[in-house]
């Protein structure tokens, strides 16, 4: 009878930690909150040796939710994407059912597609992810306990835990979808001035901890009102596109780019104020050269004249001014560089020295 009742008692410990689990994946505001949920603090409430995760990013849903995660190095290599990484897992998985199993019997291409060129765990099991009959993805958790996952195991609750995550992955990906919709210029498809104004904050204070460099561009359109006045908005609008093409183009991933308002647009860039200056000349010799049509096929003359400054925290003036004084000051130098850049002759870089 002791024995019974502490099985059961166990059993309702785990039921407890299950359910908390999945109300932390439920309720994960952002990506990061829940893959770093699923990804880390899963195999380690668990006691499980790895937690492997693939996602169907063909779906413009997730492949946009992968996009726009920011996950740390650990949980990104547990994070799988690709067709044939796809189709090398659900060959295991006969008519979208659970695989169980050593990890030694897994096909080959499964394994390579899970774990690499890692030693794969002694057992395993792999779910499939389903929302309203679509599969989402496959998650699989791996045991150094060859019998935890054996064939015969029961699977019914284990089943029940993926159909929450795959709710969840859906729940998520909508939440970032608004969210980038709040953040984002719809016309050009770059972070709006909310977006900016908030990395920016974020990364003068990084770099206030890290003594790191930030710099800022501040990019204006030259003649912007003469184009709408003398072709119309539509063209204006396809000129404020192909700029913001041309400023995706010539930075650098972690770089943020944003259109600020109008015919203005910001990028931050990590780096110092030497390689900020060489990007922003690159940005401004290739609107040079854009190809902007009116609607009888003549092109027309597209440039920008962008100004250049830099947060260094090293600087004496900025010692005893808060992070968010640092960025305004930051902002405020690269605008008045652009203004300068006009007052030279415009299609120029000018530099807050």
């Amino acid at each position: 009878m002791s024995a019974l009742i502490e099985t059961v008692q166990r059993n309702q410990r785990t039921l407890r930690r299950f359910q908390d689990m999945e109300l932390r994946l439920i309720g994960a505001r952002d990506s990061a909150t829940f893959f770093d949920s699923l990804l880390a603090h899963l195999p380690r409430e668990f006691g499980l040796a790895s937690v492997n995760l693939w996602l169907d990013d063909s779906s413009p849903l997730l492949g946009d939710l992968l996009i726009t995660a920011r996950l740390h190095a650990d949980v990104a290599s547990n994070l799988k994407t690709g067709i044939e990484v796809g189709q090398a897992i659900a060959e295991l998985c006969d008519h979208r059912r659970p695989w169980l199993g050593r990890g030694v019997d897994m096909t080959q291409a499964a394994r390579e597609a899970l774990f690499g060129e890692d030693t794969p765990p002694a057992s395993a099991i792999v779910l499939p992810l389903s929302t309203d009959e679509q599969l989402v993805g496959y998650l699989c958790l791996g045991s150094d306990d060859v019998t935890r996952f054996e064939k015969n195991l029961a699977t019914d609750f284990l089943e029940r835990f993926a159909s929450i995550i795959a709710v969840s992955v859906d729940n998520v990906a909508h939440r970032e979808q608004l969210r980038q919709l709040g953040m984002t210029d719809p016309l050009t498809g770059l972070s709006n001035r909310r977006c900016f104004d908030e990395r920016l904050q974020q990364e003068v204070r990084r770099a206030t901890s890290y003594a790191t460099s930030v710099s800022c561009l501040f990019i204006d359109i030259d003649h912007f009102k003469r184009i709408n006045d003398s072709y119309g908005h539509a063209i204006g609008d396809r000129a404020l596109a192909i700029i913001g093409a041309c400023l995706r183009q010539h930075v650098r991933l972690g770089d943020t780019v944003s259109r600020y308002g109008g015919e203005e647009f910001v990028a931050l860039l990590l780096c110092d104020v030497s390689v900020a200056v060489a990007v922003a000349e690159r940005i401004r010799k290739a609107v040079a050269v854009a190809k902007l049509y009116d609607d009888s096929g003549e092109r027309i003359a597209l440039t920008v004249s962008i100004g250049v400054a830099a947060c260094k925290p090293d600087r004496g003036e900025h010692d005893s001014n808060s992070p968010e004084e640092v960025a305004h000051l930051m902002l405020k130098e690269a605008d008045q560089a652009m203004y300068q850049a006009k007052s030279d002759g415009r299609n120029r870089v000018a530099l807050m020295q």
